[in-house]
């Protein structure tokens, strides 16, 4: 009886052993966490700078520079 124990213990070990190494070694989705990862860094600043300015001067700069790039890259800036 104790054979089979050990047995089933060694097996059951080894086998989450491996599902263990195979997890912890794959990279699968790591770009993905880090990209998530800088854009809410990025978020975070942005709020904190507009939250920082008292009268809101920082927060129209910012969305005036903004608005520009976008109308740039849009083409709505070239008449």
């Amino acid at each position: 009886m104790y054979p089979a124990f050990g047995f089933a213990h060694a097996t059951a070990y080894h086998a989450l052993h491996r599902a263990h190494r195979r997890l912890a070694t794959s990279d699968d989705g790591q770009g993905t966490v880090e990209y998530i990862g800088l854009i809410l860094l990025l978020a975070g600043v942005m709020v904190a700078v507009v939250k920082t300015g008292s009268d809101g001067t920082i927060a129209k700069t910012i969305v005036q520079k903004v608005k520009g790039t976008i109308d740039d890259v849009g083409g709505a800036g070239k008449g």
